[in-house]
């Protein structure tokens, strides 16, 4: 076993030292920052836009539809129902006109039907792990029934997998389309502890149990190559990952997982989100509203109010759900969730940056308190409130109750302001504010620039020409600082210089802008 000790001696120069044994996180796509609106399943093409639509006639900005296991032909992944989903290059194409993205779910169990043309090629090329003895291909059950894995230890077989994603392998997509990589421990339904034998062979003579954990990790990592070589190779990829190891962080985002529709599991999104961050998994999200079952319209509300300080901000909900689109709620729920998915969107200038920060630093984008306040051990242990960057402290409502009180300890000699009413507390204080369901409590910190776009779009890709605006948050002494920094938004075109970043600064009543 080997063992790295990273002596800091604080949070930021920890993250340094780990980037010396770790890449640092590539930037995302501007979209994938954005809302993202999934469930198992919507039905058809006319479903799909039916839901875009209705997003548009409520004022509701998203950027990326996803499409569940159930868009395929019997769970043949890289296919599509033909009833269903007839034409949908031009379901993308009309999407696109919007400035939004689709995404289609690829799992790692392959359909074993000899009339399958992936299992078929990848069949006959040796491409699948193999059983104990290493002469047959190792079968499980999953969604499809019988199924073959790739080995994704076998050098041929990743470059196989990644060219399923070219546009003349994957018939019906087009650039405008994305990966979600579920399922992908792998799970197996009828294996051992719901995964692949422990005794299964990978390519090299590895056995599964050696390699288990790097098995998500590793089939992530091929569909990124994959799409991010089928048409450009300088055109940036967005894969979402459910299974994941160190190393993950640069190949796409990731999420919690299935949870349910509960305010325990509301909480609980909190730490883990705060876990992975720190563990370097900046880009990850938890299911807005739970997965599974049905909540409440103040749950709901209150999920997104915290969903949109997720790094990863996606709703979702299992087929046997009821559907629970923003609109489906009435008034006033609507209105709270719009107002939550739009301040997401003000504040995406401020996000971009932060992911800028985390590709140069490897600073996580949500932190805990303790990180930007070391010196306040009352916060060690604090799990509820947390930081967005250096600059912003959200304190979630993750209790049910429409009207209620919350006490919340503002730290250090700092000014903090209510983004509610732009009101200055002094810290350090410890006071109960009262919460209704309109309302999120998140404070700016004395000191801080933080850049947004105020226009309300129907998507980040409408909104790339609007203007910016600065918030400037003063300190006690009367100064304030912050960053701004943008490029193309989907090339690697910044390694090579193509950005714009600048350094703010606020003293004596004025606002300076100069190059980082």
């Amino acid at each position: 076993m080997d063992v790295f000790l990273f002596p800091g001696p604080d949070a930021a120069e920890v993250y340094k030292q780990y980037a010396e044994i770790e890449e640092l996180p590539p930037l995302p796509r501007d979209f994938a920052i954005g809302h993202h609106q999934c469930r198992w399943n919507y039905i058809d093409e006319a479903d799909v836009l039916a839901v875009s639509d209705k997003m548009h006639e409520h004022e509701i900005p998203y950027d990326v539809i996803w499409l569940d296991i159930e868009h395929t032909d019997g769970k043949r992944y890289y296919t599509w129902d033909a009833s269903k989903f007839p034409n949908p290059l031009a379901m993308q194409e009309k999407l696109g006109h919007d400035g939004h993205k689709l995404v289609t779910v690829v799992d790692p169990h392959i359909k074993r039907d000899t009339s399958y043309y992936v299992w078929d090629e990848a069949n006959k090329q040796a491409l699948f792990v193999k059983d104990k003895d290493g002469s047959s291909n190792f079968q499980g059950w999953c969604w499809p029934g019988d199924s073959s894995w790739v080995d994704c230890l076998n050098p041929d077989a990743v470059k196989w997998l990644g060219e399923q994603y070219h546009l003349d392998k994957y018939n019906g997509s087009s650039p405008n389309l994305f990966i979600w990589n579920d399922m992908n421990e792998p799970a197996i339904f009828n294996g051992p502890e719901i995964t692949m034998n422990k005794d299964a062979k990978h390519h090299g003579g590895w056995e599964h149990r050696d390699v288990h954990n790097l098995y998500g990790m590793l089939y992530q990592k091929a569909t990124a190559e994959g799409l991010r070589s089928r048409e450009s190779p300088n055109k940036r990829p967005f894969v979402l990952s459910r299974s994941y190891f160190v190393g993950s962080h640069r190949y796409g985002a990731i999420w919690t997982g299935d949870n349910t529709a509960s305010w325990e599991h509301l909480r609980a999104s909190v730490p883990m989100i705060l876990s992975n961050n720190v563990a370097g998994m900046h880009f990850v999200g938890a299911d807005v509203g739970g997965f599974f079952g049905n909540p409440d319209p103040v749950l709901l509300t209150r999920w997104y109010q915290l969903g949109m300080w997720y790094p990863f901000f996606r709703a979702h909900a299992h087929i046997d759900t009821k559907r629970r689109e923003p609109w489906m709620l009435g008034e006033p729920y609507l209105t709270y969730i719009r107002d939550a998915i739009r301040e997401r969107y003000r504040l995406l200038p401020y996000w971009y940056t932060l992911f800028r920060e985390a590709s140069l630093t490897g600073m996580p984008l949500v932190r805990p308190m303790w990180m930007e306040f070391p010196k306040e051990k009352s916060l060690f242990g604090e799990d509820k409130a947390f930081m967005v960057g250096s600059a912003l402290m959200v304190v979630p409502v993750t209790k049910s109750g429409e009207q209620q009180s919350v006490d919340i300890f503002l730290p250090q000699q700092e000014e903090w302001y209510d983004m509610r009413k732009g009101t200055a507390h002094h810290g350090p204080l410890v006071r109960s504010f009262s919460v209704g369901l309109a309302d999120t409590l998140v404070f700016a910190r004395g000191g801080s620039i933080i850049p947004t776009r105020e226009r309300q779009r129907r998507s980040s890709a409408l909104m790339k020409r609007d203007p910016f605006t600065l918030h400037v948050y003063v300190s006690r002494a009367g100064t304030a600082a912050g960053m701004l920094y943008v490029d193309d938004g989907e090339t690697y075109d910044y390694e090579d210089g193509a950005f714009i970043e600048r350094e703010l600064a606020f003293a004596n009543a004025t606002l300076v802008s100069r190059p980082s």
